[in-house]
């Protein structure tokens, strides 16, 4: 048996039987649960094994790698900015950005680049390393990428993209001229205390990072039943949406290279993301109940809880394959994809079954992390358990 460390308050014990069943039924490695209701740490769970060929113990300073979960934590940065007003959704990108009009792009907004709705998912011009550790670099190939659709006809998953777009505009409105992940521990982790990073710092103890037990992308044909067929077919398809759009430079399509050091040295805003459960669920936390700590305003808090205005073209996701809704960085509920109390609830799950999430109605703040990576989409089993947990602690019904 998994050894199980951490605490819960009286009334959550269902939430740890299940983190613990994770371990004895559900194949799990190495992971952590944190839950904040009303401002309060009421779950933080950890347990399992941060290297499984070592053997050394997941504990309680561990942090992992949590891939797209990485975009709801790099979306509080831009909306921290938005309540200091250094910029409107609905502004066009090109008011802050004027480089960026270049390509027919002048008219995409704010809102809907961070939605997922302007075609750009993908960049055509081949980056690597060199590239992608000089903002400048960056910003000058995102910034000429021409729009693979009409922007606001229909949406497309920016898997890769939407951190350096994100990035940009915070170092174009930023009075300092900060990356996001500069803006984040300035701005976020250090006013929460909490331990999170986008780009891991030159002197991070590296024995702290748990080790992924990633697979391989050839290894989703043999779970078609988790994943949509049409997304692992076009996933392999070099020619395709979804495989250009994770795949530039070519290691960035590949998991186990994110336990690289020089993959979790550079910042990928939407991908590369190293921290703690406890720290993600503080700041969903925060966002979830009113963000007073962070000077976040009734506006800024209002927009993320607002549904998402759907494309003319319908739900359908262009690269994921799947009916989805997102806004603001964030994945939203909706018909096909239901998590929190209400549809005011955002987050971003993460590949292999990481999901960080605000759900304002409940006054939740909830993180799962995990070393061993799942196969589904969106939901692994092991993080609903959990989840499913916790409202049944607080007699709270899930959509």
């Amino acid at each position: 048996m998994a050894k199980i460390d951490g605490s819960v308050e009286p009334g959550f014990e269902k939430v740890r039987d299940e983190f613990a069943r994770n371990f004895s039924e559900r194949n799990e490695l190495g992971a952590a649960v944190s839950i904040y209701h009303q401002g309060k740490k009421v779950v933080d769970l950890w347990g399992g094994q941060r290297n499984m060929q070592t053997g050394e113990p997941w504990e309680e300073d561990t942090c992992v790698l949590v891939f797209s979960t990485t975009k709801g934590v790099s979306s509080m940065a831009v909306a921290h900015a938005h309540s200091k007003g250094l910029f409107d959704y609905d502004d066009t990108v090109a008011q802050h950005w004027p480089e960026f009009a270049e390509n027919g792009k002048g008219e995409i907004t704010i809102r809907q680049l961070f939605s997922h709705k302007a075609g750009l998912c993908a960049i055509d011009e081949p980056l690597d390393f060199a590239k992608l550790s000089d903002p400048d670099q960056v910003a000058r190939a995102i910034g000429m990428q021409k729009p693979a659709w009409e922007p606001g006809q229909r949406q497309g998953y920016h898997g890769i993209t939407l951190g350096w777009y994100e990035s940009e505009l915070l170092r174009r409105v930023d009075p300092q001229k900060r990356t996001i992940g500069r803006y984040f521990q300035d701005e976020i982790a250090k006013p929460l205390d909490i331990e999170f990073y986008i780009g891991l710092p030159e002197d991070f103890p590296r024995d702290r990072v748990a080790v992924l037990d990633a697979y391989a992308p050839w290894q989703m044909l043999f779970h078609l039943n988790k994943l949509p067929w049409q997304f692992v077919k076009n996933f392999l398809n070099p020619k395709s949406i979804t495989s250009r759009s994770f795949s530039n430079p070519r290691v960035l399509g590949l998991p186990r290279r994110y336990n690289d050091v020089d993959m979790q040295s550079i910042e990928l805003p939407a991908s590369n993301g190293i921290g703690q459960a406890r720290g993600i669920a503080k700041a969903y936390g925060e966002f979830a109940t009113g963000g007073k700590n962070l000077g976040l305003t009734a506006e800024t808090l209002t927009a993320l809880i607002e549904p998402s205005d759907l494309p003319t073209g319908g739900s359908m996701d262009e690269v994921l394959h799947i009916n989805s809704s997102f806004s603001l960085g964030y994945l939203k509920p909706s018909a096909d994809i239901k998590f929190g109390s209400s549809n005011h609830s955002f987050g971003t799950p993460g590949a292999g079954g990481s999901l960080g999430f605000a759900d304002p109605d409940a006054g939740i703040g909830y993180a799962y992390t995990m070393n061993r990576m799942g196969f589904h989409l969106l939901f692994d089993p092991r993080e609903q358990a959990l989840r499913s947990a916790m409202y049944d602690c607080l007699g709270i019904e899930q959509l």
